[in-house]
C-alpha cells in the first residue's frame, strides 16, 4: 500500500473536498482523485461520498481514515527516530488542552519546561472549541489530551489528574452576601445576571445539574463561549459567571472583578490525561506527559480537589 495515497486520503476527508486537498498537495485533480479510486479498487469499498457541498466518508472511509492517521504518523516518528540515533530527544508532540479546563492554565508552564529541559521537541498546543479530544488521540492526531471525564473508553486510557471546583467570578463592586468563609451561597448566585457558556459546554453542564438539584431557575442573560469576552464582560459588570477556579483566576483583573468560593454548591468536574492504547508512545511523548502530571500535581494538585466552602452563615447575615 503506497503511503502516499493514505496521505492524499486522510487531506480529503480533512478537508471535505478533493478540489481543496489537491491545491494543499500541490497535484492535479484528476490525478488525485485516480489515487482515491485506486484506494477504493484495493479495498474493494467505497470510501466517500460525493455531493454539491464535497465529499464524506462512509462507514468504510472512516474505519480507513483512522487507521491511515496511525500508520502515517508511526511512519513520521520513524523517520524522526532513526535519524536522531542515540542523540537527545527530538520530534514532534501535540497535546491538547480544554479551553475551560484548570489544565489550559499551565499551558505555558508546560511550553516554557519543555523548551528548557526538552529543547529537541517541537510542542504543539492546541486548546480549541468544537474539538473531540478523545477521538483525535484515538486516531493518533494528537499525542495526549487534557479532558474532562475519566472514560472509560476502549481503546483509550485515562489518568486522573484533578477535580476542579467552581467558583463564581463577578464584578468588583457587585454587593453579595458572603458567609463567614467568604462564599456564595447558589440561591443568591441564581438571582444575579449571569453570562454561561451553552449547553454543549461542560462548565454549563454542571451549572445547570446544581441549579436543578437545588430547584433554582438562573437568570441567564447571555451565553458566552469566548474566554476573553466573559473576562471583558465580567469586568465591565455586565454580568458575573461560574467556572473552575484556576480559569476563574486566571480571567479576574485586578480592581474590577475578583473570585469567591460557592458554598456547598457540588460543582465539580474530574479531569484526565487521555492517551491512546493502541498507538505507541515515542520516547519524545513519554518525556512530555512526564512533565505535564509533575507540572499538574505541583502547581494545580493541591488546591483543585479543595471541597466546596461550607454555607453557615455569620451571625450578622441574614
Amino acid at each position: 500500500m503506497d503511503i502516499k495515497r493514505l496521505h492524499a486520503f486522510t487531506k480529503i476527508i480533512d478537508l471535505g473536498s478533493i478540489s481543496r486537498a489537491a491545491n494543499l498537495l500541490n497535484i492535479a485533480q484528476p490525478a488525485l482523485s485516480q489515487q482515491l479510486a485506486g484506494l477504493e479498487n484495493s479495498f474493494k469499498q467505497k470510501l466517500v461520498i460525493r455531493s454539491k457541498s464535497g465529499v464524506a466518508p462512509t462507514a468504510a472511509g472512516r474505519e480507513l481514515y483512522k487507521h491511515a492517521q496511525i500508520l502515517i504518523k508511526q511512519l513520521d516518528r520513524a523517520m524522526v527516530e532513526v535519524s536522531a540515533g542515540d542523540g537527545p530527544l527530538v520530534g514532534k508532540v501535540v497535546v491538547g488542552l480544554s479551553p475551560y479546563s484548570s489544565g489550559s492554565a499551565i499551558s505555558a508552564t508546560l511550553l516554557a519546561t519543555v523548551r528548557e529541559k526538552l529543547p529537541g521537541i517541537t510542542l504543539h498546543l492546541t486548546e480549541g472549541f468544537g474539538f473531540v479530544y478523545s477521538e483525535m488521540v484515538m486516531t493518533g492526531r494528537i499525542d495526549m489530551a487534557v479532558i474532562h471525564g475519566s472514560g472509560p473508553m476502549r481503546g483509550l486510557s485515562f489518568t486522573p489528574l484533578m477535580r476542579e471546583t467552581f467558583h463564581l467570578l463577578a464584578p468588583e463592586d457587585l454587593d453579595l452576601p458572603l458567609n463567614e468563609n467568604g462564599a456564595v451561597p447558589l440561591a443568591d448566585i441564581a438571582a444575579i445576571p449571569l453570562l454561561l457558556p451553552p449547553r454543549s459546554n461542560f462548565v454549563r453542564k454542571r451549572a445547570d445539574m446544581a441549579f436543578m438539584r437545588k430547584q433554582l431557575t438562573p437568570n441567564i442573560v447571555a451565553e458566552i463561549e469566548a474566554l476573553s469576552t466573559l473576562e471583558e464582560g465580567v469586568a465591565m459588570g455586565l454580568g458575573s459567571t461560574i467556572l473552575p477556579l484556576l480559569v476563574a483566576n486566571r480571567l479576574a483583573v485586578p480592581g474590577r472583578s475578583r473570585v469567591y468560593p460557592i458554598c456547598n454548591s457540588g460543582i465539580y468536574e474530574d479531569v484526565s490525561l487521555c492517551v491512546s492504547d493502541t498507538i505507541p508512545d515515542t520516547e519524545a511523548a513519554l518525556a512530555v506527559r512526564e512533565i505535564l502530571v509533575d507540572l499538574v500535581q505541583s502547581t494545580i494538585g493541591d488546591t483543585t480537589w479543595a471541597g466546596a466552602q461550607p454555607c453557615r452563615q455569620a451571625a450578622n447575615e441574614r
